[in-house]
């Protein structure tokens, strides 16, 4: 690794593969490294802090000592690969950690799991339960010979992603990928894996047909008489946005008050909760099984959003563990900041439900299905009472004054053919409908039609 690669990493930030230190610490430097080696590798950098600013580190025989050390003491021992590197006139030490070979691996504290740009303290059955579940093999890692770059690659769908992400694009497009961990050179040749097609391909529908979000809306509370129904077969960020818009299309709007403030219009359900749901799908997802897409049906009573991928752990463990069936996709949503930290999702599902005074079930088995209970629709206000016509001598009344400006008692009298006492029960009548005015003072003044 060379300056220029390290810039290009410190320009992607801290993810799944990467972990950022301003100094050597062993405890938290011992948690990285079984946390990376328990989940799939990845690049420990000392002497950069967590806001990215470029620290530098004194780099002796003595620190490396420590840290193969700290490394050799984890069990079981991980191999360690430590290299030297200058940027910007300061001395940086990259810590490569491979993916481990006989997980899981323990350190002092304890065992830990990386997860996006955290690592999750686990015990061992559930680390264990996790690794073996989870298996050696990913989907979306996996690298796609199909798929041709760049002539299926999508620039725009790419740019689009790194603006929102944040990323500063001063390297190729390539750098970005591999360090992103979404391609790498393979025989002089640069592939692309199946993250990497499902977020930026041109077609992805074309490489996974099973790459579908079906969103129905029934008649009823059965699966019988269909409404609506669209299916997005685009790429993972805009399947989700547009599978959310469908749910708003066809939901209801309700109006909160809070406090003393103005009535705000809201949807029907938490949209954090909708789309917290959506994004769990989609990272959580089997995608090896490719008889089943997500489908987010919308009945009468209630909405579900199903995905085929059933937990990697006990159903006990739901809103205190999660573990990413694909942790690449994980990576990405992550860094568009549509998943905050892992395992807080199913809470904050149930914090919004709560907070509206409604309910949220949860059908593990296989499939993996919320259903968000719809509330009970309010009734159709009643409609206004149409304003009672006025009488025709009334009308006669409003209609000469739209002619006539600044009318006169006496000059409504005098065109109308009107008495004097008439005309002035005429005038209190419109004035007690709001329909008129006096102007002026009581000698010179005039009506008018408001």
């Amino acid at each position: 690794m060379n300056e220029k690669d390290l810039k290009s990493i410190l320009q992607e930030g801290e993810g799944l593969k990467i972990e950022f230190k301003e100094s050597f610490d062993s405890k938290g430097l011992a948690k990285e490294l079984v946390a990376f080696a328990n989940s799939v590798g990845g690049k420990i950098v000392l002497g950069i802090d967590d806001k990215l600013a470029v620290k530098g580190i004194p780099i002796t025989n003595t620190l490396k000592s420590q840290i193969q050390d700290l490394a050799h003491n984890c069990e079981p021992k991980i191999k360690v690969v430590l290299q030297n590197v200058s940027l910007l006139g300061k001395q940086i030490l990259v810590i490569e950690v491979p993916e481990g070979e006989s997980k899981p691996y323990l350190c002092s504290s304890g065992f830990y799991l990386r997860q996006g740009a955290n690592s999750q303290k686990l015990s061992r059955d559930e680390i264990l339960q996790l690794v073996v579940g989870l298996g050696k093999v990913r989907f979306d890692e996996q690298g796609n010979k199909a798929f041709i770059f760049p002539k299926n690659f999508d620039f725009t769908k790419f740019n689009t992603f790194v603006r929102r992400a944040g990323l500063t694009k001063t390297a190729a497009v390539k750098t970005i990928l591999q360090n992103l961990s979404l391609g790498l050179i393979c025989k002089n040749k640069f592939i692309i894996n199946n993250t990497g097609i499902l977020f930026f391909g041109k077609d992805p529908h074309r490489f996974f047909r099973h790459n579908t979000i079906t969103g129905v809306l029934y008649k009823g509370r059965e699966r019988v008489e269909v409404l609506d129904r669209k299916d997005f077969t685009d790429d993972l960020l805009r399947n989700y946005e547009q599978s959310f818009a469908f749910l708003k299309q066809h939901l209801r709007l309700r109006y909160v008050i809070s406090g003393s403030g103005p009535r705000q219009e809201v949807l029907e359900l938490p949209e954090a909760a909708l789309r917290e749901a959506l994004v769990n799908a989609l990272v959580h997802r089997d995608y090896f099984d490719e008889r089943f897409g997500i489908f987010v049906e919308i009945f009468d009573d209630r909405v579900e959003i199903t995905n085929k991928g059933k937990l990697l752990f006990d159903r006990n463990k739901l809103g205190t563990l999660s573990l990413p069936r694909n942790p690449l996709i994980f990576d990405l949503f992550h860094r568009l900041d549509l998943m905050e930290k892992i395992g807080s999702g199913i809470n904050r599902i149930r914090k919004a439900i709560r907070e509206r005074g409604l309910q949220v079930e949860f059908d593990i088995d296989d499939f993996f299905r919320v259903v968000f209970q719809r509330p009970e629709p309010l009734p159709e206000p009643l409609p206004e009472p149409l304003p009672e016509p006025l009488p025709e001598p009334l009308q006669r009344v409003l209609h000469y004054l739209e002619e006539n400006r600044k009318a006169t008692r006496s000059g409504i009298m005098f065109a109308l053919r009107l008495s004097r006492s008439t005309v002035t029960r005429y005038l209190s009548d419109l004035q007690r409908k709001g329909v008129l005015r006096r102007m002026g003072s009581k000698k010179t003044g005039y009506y008018e039609k408001v």
